[in-house]
């Protein structure tokens, strides 16, 4: 891909310091914003902008999706040839304590995100959304074209509403838009409130680890790397076409049980189990599982990190930059 300029939203967040790393690795221009939301410390984002920082051709500026219109690029004679929005207010049980922070943010703000795009006459917007959204369909695997309206947190019918808002503003202004639904995304740079994060440092220290629900639960893990891979392909699929707005599932593509996992980290980290178990949590689904028939299909996305290998190249990551979880 010759060279392009990107406009990427939450580049100081986990999945967005690797897409905006990337870029800038192959010569692009990223320019990126970001609030610091101190959901969780500040450091651990400021850590990922001191890595981008490496870059020339970066340049960051510190809003709120909600205030987008300030920032110097808006009304600037800078283009940009693909949006990628990856910004949001996360977290599922947080959302359903403050669902009105979620509309703002998610809903809100993405709409920011398009005004911004149609301001700038930028033709194409990748989407980050999220398979929680399928809630709790009983059809595994879920697939695009499955009914997703039925959604279980604040947090998922936000994510839903951005995908309807993209339609809108694909059918109003010829916009490409591409949403690709994460599932469960793991890696280097992970939010230290995960449940990965906060397994690991758990059980190093001799601590006891809590599984919601009898372990039963499978999520869909997807290693940070292979998301990369399939935004990147992403933004050149729409790049290259016209007329496109496509849902597109990103996973690894095989669940991994709750109970399963923790026994795979205690086994890495060589720890005896200790594991209280508490009953599930409000907001939580059950299960997660991605087709990702379509995006190889579309984008010839093949995930290559097994959940096992991605696990040992997190720890090896936390051992190296002493990341500890936050509570």
């Amino acid at each position: 891909m010759t060279e392009k300029t990107f406009f990427v939203t939450g580049c100081a967040g986990f999945i967005g310091s690797h897409v905006a790393e990337r870029l800038l690795s192959q010569g692009h221009n990223v320019y990126g914003i970001d609030n610091l939301d101190p959901f969780y410390p500040r450091k651990v984002k400021e850590d990922n902008l001191n890595i981008l920082y490496n870059y020339s051709r970066f340049h960051f500026e510190k809003y709120s999706l909600e205030d987008i219109r300030s920032c110097t690029w808006y009304n600037s004679n800078t283009t940009f040839d693909c949006i990628i929005h990856l910004a949001a207010r996360a977290g599922v049980r947080p959302s359903i304590e403050r669902p009105s922070d979620y509309i703002k943010s998610n809903i809100l703000g993405t709409q920011e995100v398009i005004n911004f795009a149609e301001k700038k006459q930028c033709e194409n917007l990748l989407f980050a959304s999220s398979s929680s959204i399928y809630g709790n369909l009983s059809t595994l695997p879920f697939s695009e074209d499955m009914e997703a309206s039925k959604p279980i947190s604040p947090y998922a019918y936000t994510k839903r509403t951005n995908e309807l808002q993209l339609y809108e503003a694909h059918h109003r202004m010829g916009l490409n838009v591409c949403c690709l639904r994460f599932f469960t995304v793991f890696g280097p740079r992970q939010r230290p409130d995960l449940a990965i994060c906060k397994f690991i440092d758990l059980i190093k220290r001799g601590q006891s680890i809590s599984l919601y629900g009898d372990g039963s639960t499978k999520r869909d893990y997807t290693f940070v790397e292979d998301i990369v891979d399939g935004v990147l392909s992403a933004t050149k699929f729409l790049m290259n076409g016209s007329g496109i707005y496509e849902i597109i599932n990103l996973g690894g593509g095989k669940p991994i049980a709750l109970s399963n996992m923790a026994d795979l980290i205690y086994e890495k980290l060589d720890k005896a189990p200790k594991i209280e178990y508490r009953p599930m949590q409000e907001g939580d689904v059950n299960f997660t599982h991605a087709d990702i028939t379509k995006a190889f299909k579309l984008l010839q996305y093949q995930p290559k990190v097994s959940f096992s290998a991605g696990l040992d190249r997190y720890i090896e990551w936390l051992n190296e930059n002493g990341q500890r979880a936050d509570f």
